[in-house]
């Protein structure tokens, strides 16, 4: 039997807030703590992680590796070896707080802890939150005791283990409700402008796969489609690499600088979400887009690019709308037909706040984990009763 409660180390490196961070924090407000005792650890301790989890109320432990890894950059080659002179550190940290379960959460976790986490005698769980094609997952099936994935997009397949992946959408606290109408006001109050401009949102890092210079198309696009309508883009997110540069030129060169307000990364995003009047995701190979299910539970309408998970989320006509991905046209031509009927925005809303509540609940994703977490032990427990008995025949054999 297994002495409860038992630690499941969050481990995290770097301190640019993701969407990891948040469904992580979802899982560990409802795991049962009878049974499980988080324990969060990170390597920036001042950064917005930190301060994410502290106001929360969740305890954060120092991680005892010094080497950091860049966002956004693939782990591989010089960067894979630059992390073993840490290996011996997190591996004593490991024993140190006698974790039972290391739950990693992105390509840079699975390769700073992953190693460790075996070494320590600790049990693997490897949570995809990527491409099914990241050159990582050759590695998976070796070194985690189990994967998760967040969408079927992104679940890789392993012919040699079949049972090696499981398919558990990310927490939303489906509870969320918002004041759509005063979060309008005081976002429309901020920025200057009339209740007559329509306020189109992007939410997450400007980083390339969020494809943030085709939204700058599409609003140009949008423009020209209905120059009746005022509208602006809003864009929600940390800028990454030359985005900060990039996107004003862009818009500029469209002709639409007036029209494109950076905002920076805001928490909690919903009520962000709330105050536009519509979430355009020009993203691709998104496993599965927070953004989208936050949209449907607080009742703002999505267009979205065929792309990734999106289609796990978004049901085409029922509660939002899929578009084409690469297509600033498409885009367009969505969010016009949403934005000029409204009709079609409320029968879009009304579905999509059903849908996601009946399926993304974060109660039922920690019960699912949780699920895995006690697989994972009795796997432990089981492969331990069988190195005892195999060391007991070997001692009656040698007698």
């Amino acid at each position: 039997m297994a002495e409860y409660p038992v630690s499941i180390c969050f481990p995290f490196v770097g301190d640019v807030i993701g969407g990891n961070h948040i469904s992580v924090l979802g899982l560990i407000q409802n795991l049962d703590p009878s049974r499980f005792t988080p324990l969060v650890v990170l390597q920036d301790m001042g950064g917005p992680v930190a301060k994410l989890y502290r106001d929360a109320g969740v305890a954060i432990v120092q991680d005892p590796g010094r080497r950091h890894l860049v966002h956004g950059r693939r782990v591989r080659g010089g960067a894979l070896l630059g992390l073993l002179p840490d290996l011996p550190a997190r591996t004593r940290f490991l024993r140190d707080h006698r974790v039972a379960i290391v739950h990693t959460n992105d390509g840079r976790c699975h390769a700073a802890w992953g190693l460790a986490a075996r070494l320590a005698g600790a049990r693997l769980l490897w949570h995809h939150r990527g491409n099914p094609t990241a050159a990582g997952l050759r590695a998976a099936p070796w070194l985690a005791h189990q994967i998760v994935a967040v969408s079927r997009f992104a679940a890789p397949e392993y012919r040699g283990r079949p049972d090696a992946v499981h398919v558990i959408f990310s927490p939303f606290d489906t509870r969320v409700s918002e004041d759509r109408g005063a979060r309008r006001a005081a976002l429309a109050d901020e920025l200057g402008i009339g209740p007559d401009v329509r306020l189109v949102g992007f939410f997450g890092a400007l980083i390339d796969r969020k494809r943030p210079l085709l939204f700058v198309d599409a609003i140009a696009e949008l423009q020209r489609l209905r120059p009746d309508i005022r509208l602006i883009g809003l864009m929600f997110g940390e800028p990454h690499d030359d985005a900060a540069t990039s996107v004003p030129e862009r818009a500029h060169a469209l002709g639409i600088g007036d029209s494109i307000r950076l905002m920076g990364f805001r928490t909690p995003g919903a009520g962000w979400i709330a105050a536009c009047d519509l979430l355009m995701v020009p993203a691709v190979e998104e496993p599965l887009g927070r953004t989208l299910v936050e949209a449907m539970l607080v009742g703002t309408p999505v267009v979205a690019t065929d792309s990734g998970g999106n289609r796990e989320a978004i049901e085409h006509g029922r509660t939002g709308l899929i578009v084409p991905a690469e297509n600033a046209g498409a885009l367009a031509r969505a969010a016009e037909r949403v934005l000029a009927d409204a009709a079609l925005r409320k029968r879009l809303t009304a579905a999509a706040v059903t849908h996601a509540r009946d399926h993304f609940g974060a109660v039922r994703h920690a019960d699912r984990v949780m699920a895995i977490y006690e697989q994972l032990l009795s796997d432990a427990r089981g492969a331990r009763r069988s190195g005892h008995q195999a060391r007991a025949a070997t001692s009656v054999e040698a007698m």
